[in-house]
């Protein structure tokens, strides 16, 4: 057992099974592995620099040096955003070593910049293969603007690049000091790989990290400086105002929880605070300017509140002008308040910090302090307690025999022992963060509802198999519980730099205040327009423009037309948020929009069909703007030879896997489906499983074909529709064989019907499968134990006459539609086509990017806005390769009986074990009869 005052340390156990030599490869590369087996290494008490522009070597796209580049007063190396760059270095003195980079960020994808490091073509450890460097973010303008109704608006976020210093060091916060890499004696080749985003770079510096002094080592130092506190001197600044920040995603907030908020108003939206839940990752800052008036001492106050982590907190380091004061602002802890507090750094004997007069940058960093070695340790669990799960997996199988016993603790020798360490481990934790806080919360019950399952299996081995499912769920819990901890949001309203013992001001509400407030809420309720997003028409040309996702989705497209569509254009947009079923019902009584934006791929040739949508392809320049999106996307919008939307996204299936358990498996990704069939027969042995994707039937109304199908029968040059869109193609040979193959996935080779595939494929059980691209993004984010284990690529494809692979693909859309009735078209069309522009599109993904994170990577179907947005070099050129292969699923009269009866056919085939061509042959009545009945309805031949 750990002591429960000191964070735990896990330090991994050998494990015996299939699966063990995957993570023991992983942690004998990890980097705690690394500076174990260099413990001893001496550290040379030396600089060396390397010029950015003395490498030895390049790889791939032109690398350009430049004199004077953004005001340097020597020569940097402009390196692009793939390729490789080495420089030769002669080491004096072998030892271990800190490394920092002196670059420029040049304009890229707005994200942040990213290298692999490798000493001798070889990658050191896990870690040094990702390190991130930050871009500088800032306010567009200096003062908040607001809209005709008195609110204020979001600044907008601009890069302001400067020059920097970066060490080499955990980009996800695991370890709080910089990298430490073993050189040897004599000539070392350092490189550089890009991975995303371009840099210039001046020069790389070998060096030592100095160890910072604790408070009172200085504390001692003022006092032979003969440095006294100042008396007089305070500066209040409000944290909107910062000066500079890492992430477009820090952008100021407004807060309404509390009347003592400056500036406050009761209805109107003010900007007021900064931070948030949009301030929580490790190595996010954010600086402010403070003017000192004069030498000596000084308090440092912050009005804060952290109300999201309860049972846990929320870590900060401090920085003044890029260097620590003391060691104890390394950590400065933040624990849960549902209120606002002003929390003076140091308590009730505050910390005095040396500020010479003139203006000083203060600098607060997201940290994970001691909470780091907890999560490294949870996470080596969740790997460990995982493979230990696949191991049972493979002689259970995911449906075990209740009945059954089959003997796991003599078959699985180290079961129990791995059980009861991981018990141990995960209690400590557990310990350390009830002691820590002084609570038993939410966050620790997960882990002791993990401890008390593991000792109950250690006890009851014979057990295990029947409690397969609640042992995942628990493990899952775990992989939930480091992203939760893995956060930690702080907000703030404002930093006191004043003179120590100053009266500061108060940061709850009185009584009096709170009741004033809740008042004025109340009656404003009645009063204020929360639907309308923005300003209001008021100018000549003006059009109107529904929009039903989410109020963040119109508040960042409202600014965006604000700063650039009607200054430009000289034409006003009512921007108007509202529910998806209210479009038909407002659209029949007269009452709908000029334009409608995001709405599903069906409705504009719906809406066509019975003349309430303008075809746009009358429009002189419509070829110029089709040009910008795939024949793929626009196929949704034709009807009768006319197009009737436009495509805003684009998504499409990928064939995702687990590099680790393949290649445990001895097996490549699949690039046909016979590949396919071997690699099922293979992960079947382990009882492990491959996904392909089914809809979920709750709304079969809206059914669309079956992604799986459709890649199937497309790849064999099969078609939903015949030509002539009067009847189904599903009645042609090609379409039977190919239905007949989707169904004996599930008979034959008994794929699941359901399935939860992004957590059934972070437990590796699922450790292949094909999913929609947009997956990429919340594995990205949600599953930081499984990083750099896994990609996407292709989807299998078959194989043609000629010996090419086809690897067709059918995508969904979402789009935008210009209505009939629109009471000004050409402004209507000139509107539609600034949302659809490459600028516009790449402007929005970063804006929802940097409101929401990468989970939220916009996927346009703008092909040149899409190579903008901040994929890794790698991951666009896969994701590239597979759209050259997209098709888009025509829409016809009737069509939405299509999908509907394709799942039927397919539930009466798995379920009922019918025949699949007479359970196709069945269904395919009612779609030629549906289709025939609309186009009769629509006075359409037939």
């Amino acid at each position: 057992m750990f002591n429960s005052s000191q964070p735990p340390v896990h330090s991994d156990s050998p494990q015996e099974g299939k699966f063990a030599a995957v993570s023991n490869d992983l942690a004998e590369g990890g980097y705690e592995a690394y500076l174990k087996q260099y413990k001893n290494a001496e550290r040379p008490d030396q600089d060396i620099r390397i010029e950015g522009e003395a490498f030895s070597l390049t790889q791939g796209e032109p690398f350009e040096v430049k004199e004077q580049f953004e005001g340097l007063s020597g020569a940097a190396v402009i390196t692009p955003e793939s390729g490789t760059i080495s420089w030769d270095v002669p080491i004096t003195e072998t030892g271990l070593y800190n490394i920092r980079i002196h670059y420029y960020p040049i304009e890229g994808k707005s994200s942040s910049i990213e290298r692999s490091f490798a000493i001798n073509q070889k990658t050191p450890f896990k870690g040094a293969d990702s390190l991130l460097f930050d871009r500088v973010w800032g306010n567009r303008e200096a003062e908040v603007k607001r809209d005709d109704r008195g609110n204020d608006l979001r600044p907008r976020q601009v890069e302001k690049p400067v020059w920097q210093s970066s060490v080499f060091a955990d980009s996800e916060g695991f370890y709080e000091e910089p990298y430490s890499f073993y050189l040897e004696k004599g000539n070392q080749n350092l490189s550089l790989t890009a991975l995303r985003e371009p840099m210039a770079i001046d020069y790389i510096e070998l060096f030592q990290d100095q160890k910072v002094k604790s408070y009172s080592e200085v504390k001692q130092d003022y006092e032979v400086k003969g440095l006294q506190p100042v008396t007089e001197p305070y500066m209040e600044v409000q944290a909107e105002a910062a000066s500079a920040k890492s992430s477009p995603t820090l952008y100021p907030l407004s807060d309404h929880s509390s009347p003592t908020v400056v500036p406050y108003h009761v209805s109107s939206i003010r900007i007021n605070t900064i931070g948030g839940v949009n301030w929580k990752l490790p190595g996010q800052w954010i600086e402010w300017q403070v003017n000192a008036p004069e030498d000596g001492l000084y308090q440092i106050a912050l009005k804060e509140k952290q109300d999201q982590l309860r049972g846990v907190y929320a870590n900060r380091s401090l920085t003044i002008d890029g260097e620590y004061p003391f060691k104890e602002m390394k950590q400065i802890r933040f624990n849960y308040s549902p209120s606002w507090k002003m929390n003076v750094l140091g308590g009730e004997e505050p910390y005095l910090f040396h500020l010479t007069k003139g203006t000083h940058t203060l600098r607060l960093t997201v940290t994970l302090g001691d909470i780091a070695p907890l999560v490294r340790t949870i996470q080596s669990s969740v790997l460990t307690l995982n493979e230990m799960y696949r191991n049972i997996l493979a002689i259970t199988s995911n449906n075990p025999d209740k009945f059954r016993d089959y003997q796991l603790e003599k078959r699985i020798p180290d079961m129990t022992k791995v059980f009861r360490e991981q018990a141990d481990i995960i209690r400590s934790v557990g310990n350390y963060l009830e002691q820590a806080t002084g609570e038993r919360s939410d966050k620790v019950s997960i882990l002791y509802s993990m401890v008390t399952q593991l000792e109950d299996m250690v006890k009851n081995p014979g057990t295990v198999a029947k409690r397969l499912t609640s042992f995942k769920t628990n493990v899952g819990g775990l992989g939930t519980w480091i992203l939760t901890v893995l956060e930690q949001p702080l907000t703030l309203d404002s930093l006191i730099v004043s003179a120590p013992g100053k009266k500061l001001p108060r940061a709850q509400a009185t009584f009096f205040q709170k009741l004033k407030h809740e008042l004025g809420a109340f009656t404003a309720s009645y009063t204020a327009d929360y639907d309308s997003i923005g300003n209001v028409a008021k100018k000549q040309k003006s059009i109107t423009v529904w929009i039903s996702t989410g109020r963040d989705q119109a508040q960042v497209m409202k600014s965006m037309i604000d700063d650039t569509f009607t200054p430009d254009t000289n034409i006003s947009v009512s921007l108007r948020l509202v529910p998806p079923n209210i479009l038909l019902p407002a659209t029949l009584a007269g009452e709908g929009p000029d334009v409608a934006m995001q709405i599903g791929e069906d409705l504009p040739v719906n809406y066509a069909m019975r003349k309430a949508a303008a075809d746009l392809s009358g429009f002189a320049d419509f070829k110029e703007v089709a040009s910008r999106f795939r024949d793929s996307a626009l196929t949704p919008y034709k009807y009768n030879g006319n197009v009737y939307g436009l495509p805003e996204q684009q998504i499409f299936p990928m064939l995702f896997y687990r590099k680790d358990i393949l290649q445990e498996l001895g097996l490549e990704p699949p690039k046909t489906w016979q590949d396919v069939y071997n690699v099922v027969s293979v992960l079947q042995r382990h009882n492990l499983e491959f996904y392909l994707p089914l809809e979920d039937t709750l709304n079969n109304a809206t059914l669309v074909p079956n992604a799986a199908f459709t890649m199937l029968l497309y790849q064999n040059g099969g078609h939903l529709y015949t030509d002539d869109q009067k009847q189904s193609a599903l009645d042609s040979e090609i379409s039977m064989a190919e239905f007949n193959k989707w169904t004996q996935f599930y008979t034959n080779y008994k794929f699941p019907v359901k399935a939860d595939f992004p957590n059934r494929f972070r437990t590796g059980e699922m450790p292949i499968g094909i999913a929609d691209y947009t997956i990429y993004n919340s594995l990205t984010v949600m599953a930081p134990e499984i990083r750099n284990l896994w990609e996407f690529t292709l989807v299998p494809g078959t194989p043609q006459a000629d010996g090419t692979v086809d690897h067709s693909v059918a995508s969904h859309t979402t789009g935008v539609m210009l209505l009939e009735n629109a009471k000004d078209k050409n402004s209507s069309w000139e509107f539609m086509k600034w949302w659809t522009d490459k600028a516009t599109q790449v402007q929005y993904g970063r804006e929802m990017e940097g409101l929401m994170g990468a989970a939220a990577r916009y996927p346009t179907a703008n092909i040149e806005a899409l190579e903008e947005l901040p994929w890794p070099v790698k991951d666009y050129i896969n994701l590239e390769s597979q759209w050259q292969w997209v098709k888009g699923n025509p829409q016809v009269p009737g069509g939405y009986f299509t999908g509907r009866h394709l799942d039927n056919a397919f539930r009466k085939v798995v379920n009922g074990n019918v025949n699949p061509r007479e359970a196709l042959s069945d269904y395919l009545i009612y779609i030629n009869d549906e289709i025939q009945i609309k186009r009769k309805e629509f006075k359409l031949p037939y």
